[in-house]
């Protein structure tokens, strides 16, 4: 079963990935790995409405499962008051682990947009294809690489510097 949103031929996709990488910079000037998300609904809404915003808070609330994607889920299921965030795109700035990506089909979300991709621990398609498992009763609609170059720039220095 697909559940995606009809999307008109051009959205902005690039804003919203754009206020997500705000969301990774505050994370990273917290000392958290540079990860942010935007949840919108889209609805009847002529203008979409943001929903859910957060970034990685692992190191602050010392919480394994504090990352972007579960809060801002977490905030945008409050703001509807319903867990199925079904006329909604999620926007993250790093592909969601297995964790995060579990978490986006429980929430129902139909299209999840990506930055860049997690060779090492990608939930959505990368390792895992959580996000398109037929084995499951929701699949999302994958759009990857929006501000790709600028993610993958700010993830690389923030390991650099880690290591160092």
């Amino acid at each position: 079963m697909n559940n995606s949103l009809k999307l008109p031929g051009t959205f902005p996709h690039e804003k919203y990935m754009r206020m997500a990488l705000d969301q990774a910079l505050l994370a990273e000037s917290k000392g958290e790995v540079p990860t942010g998300c935007i949840i919108i609904q889209l609805g009847n809404l002529q203008i979409p409405k943001i929903i859910g915003k957060a970034h990685n808070q692992v190191e602050l609330l010392k919480d394994p499962t504090a990352h972007a994607e579960i809060l801002a889920i977490t905030q945008a299921a409050a703001e509807i008051k319903d867990w199925r965030l079904t006329d909604t795109i999620l926007y993250v700035t790093k592909e969601p682990c297995a964790m995060c990506a579990g978490a986006i089909i429980l929430a129902r979300i139909p299209v999840v947009v990506y930055a860049v991709a997690d060779k090492k621990r990608g939930g959505a398609e990368s390792v895992f294809n959580i996000l398109n498992n037929p084995n499951l009763n929701h699949r999302c609609h994958l759009i990857k690489g929006v501000l790709g170059r600028e993610c993958l720039c700010l993830l690389q220095s923030f390991f650099k510097e880690k290591r160092h």
